[in-house]
């Protein structure tokens, strides 16, 4: 059999992701923070990029036309020596006891808040009383081992074992080491479950309630599920015993360490704001901090001008990537905003009374009605967040399945989270409603027919105990 080399042509269609396809692609993923950050650091780059510190914001359509009307005169922006007012420059200066001080024109001076002393960790707290302590150089050296393993709550959750054969000694001397430094402040740091820790603090404040201590060392399941009268039959006791015990049980603290944590808060930028005008919604971008991009002109009347072939080479390849980077920022200003006014269209009864109103919406719709891919518009609501009416909230947030009701429009799941949440808020304290009793409810009062198994999902994403948890004992 012969085998022959032969040509032939062949035409075909064939995605190709260029760089600059990439990055618009990325750019749109982007959260506002982040986008910023991108811009610094092109600009850092890219010496053909700066920032346009001009008051007229510069517009996608008009940067070419920019760039060809910028007069090749135009200053680099450096102030020459003679043009200084000394008298001003002089007069921002203010005497002080020690001499002269600079003092900016619109210097904004530190607030109370900022002038308070830090507060002291948990961490230096216990090393502060360990210096205080009578302990060998040996055992000084594992205890603060043992006090930087511990966690924001205080506990510790490294084994024994596992310290013992770091410093190649016993599990009864690192044991022995740790029962001291459960004895510092404040009262059950150090434990490694939460009976151990109640228990050190039964001890140390001498409370003297041996039915609390059995409690805590026994009956921990049944002090979880309020079952007093099983805690009273077992101890053969009375319930109002059981519950005086149960109620120094409670004046303890479960966590040692949250007087010494840092409270973490999490502030939210919104990437967009929604007012309501009259009837209608206006859609506003937050393009607060982000720094507006321009060509520089000294490079552009480089381009222009006897420049050597390699230098016109470079500065026409950063400039190519410059025009890109300005217009795929626009073309995400303008996605952004359309999908937007896309949710705001289909959510109005949302924007108008509230999270109650949501109504189920999938990216296929606002795809359909912006004529974008559903993956473009997966990336615009990825990382951003809108101020509304009601509070701020992720677009991911709009999107939401579809719940069926026994009669009447059906209703997104966020809706029905909403209302379930409005239902256990409005229970009575003594006599919690079950999952069962909730679906009946949702069922009779809204028309929302759902399983039980979908309520205890909802209710446990949003953190909500179980009846016989919510329950408060009398």
């Amino acid at each position: 059999m012969a085998i022959d080399l032969k040509q032939s042509l062949k035409l075909t269609q064939q995605l190709v992701m260029t760089p600059q396809l990439q990055q618009a692609i990325k750019l749109l993923q982007l959260s506002r923070l982040e986008l910023s950050e991108l811009i610094n650091q092109q600009m850092t780059e890219n010496p053909v990029l700066e920032e346009d510190r001009t008051e007229e914001p510069a517009q996608a359509e008009s940067a070419e036309r920019e760039i060809s009307t910028e007069s090749a005169a135009e200053s680099s922006g450096e102030q020459s020596y003679d043009d200084v007012n000394w008298e001003e420059f002089l007069d921002s200066f203010v005497r002080s006891d020690r001499g002269f001080r600079f003092e900016a024109a619109n210097e904004e001076k530190p607030s109370a808040e900022q002038k308070v002393a830090k507060g002291v960790s948990l961490c230096e707290h216990l090393l502060w009383q360990l210096r205080l302590s009578d302990f060998s150089k040996e055992e000084e050296e594992v205890a603060e081992y043992l006090i930087g393993s511990l966690d924001e709550d205080g506990y510790m959750k490294t084994p024994i074992e596992d310290i013992a054969q770091e410093f190649k000694a016993s599990p009864g001397e690192i044991e022995k080491i740790l029962k001291k430094v459960q004895c510092f402040d404040p009262a059950g740091v150090g434990s490694r479950d939460l009976p151990e820790c109640l228990l050190i603090q039964l001890k140390q404040w001498q409370l003297q309630v041996p039915l609390a201590e059995k409690i805590v060392s026994s009956y921990m399941k049944e002090l979880e599920r309020k079952d007093h009268r099983a805690i009273a039959r077992k101890e053969k006791v009375s319930v109002e015993k059981v519950k005086q015990a149960v109620k120094v049980i409670c004046d303890l603290e479960p966590k040692p360490g949250r007087p010494f944590a840092e409270e973490k808060i999490q502030y939210i930028t919104p990437d967009i704001y929604v007012y309501r005008a009259g009837d209608d919604y206006n859609i506003i971008l937050n393009e607060d901090g982000l720094p507006k991009l321009r060509i520089s002109p000294y490079y552009l009347n480089l381009l222009r001008g006897g420049a050597p072939g390699a230098t016109k080479e470079y500065i026409r390849e950063k400039l190519q990537g410059a025009m890109w980077l300005i217009r795929s920022i626009h073309q995400r200003q303008r996605t952004i905003y359309k999908v937007m006014e896309s949710i705001v269209k289909s959510q109005r009864e949302f924007f108008d009374k509230g999270v109650t109103c949501l109504k189920p919406l999938v990216l296929r719709e606002v795809a359909r009605d912006i004529s974008m891919h559903e993956s473009t518009v997966s990336r615009v609501t990825t990382n951003k967040w809108a101020h509304t009416p009601h509070g701020i909230f992720a677009l991911k947030f709009f999107f939401n399945s579809k719940i069926n009701r026994t009669e009447g429009e059906a209703m997104a799941s966020e809706s029905v989270k909403e209302r379930i949440r409005q239902v256990v808020g409005g229970e009575p304290a003594e006599n919690p409603l079950s999952d069962l009793e909730i679906v009946e409810l949702l069922r009779r009062e809204y028309g929302i027919a759902i399983a039980r198994r979908t309520v205890t999902k909802y209710r446990e994403s949003m953190a909500i105990l179980a009846s016989n948890k919510r329950k408060i004992a009398k």
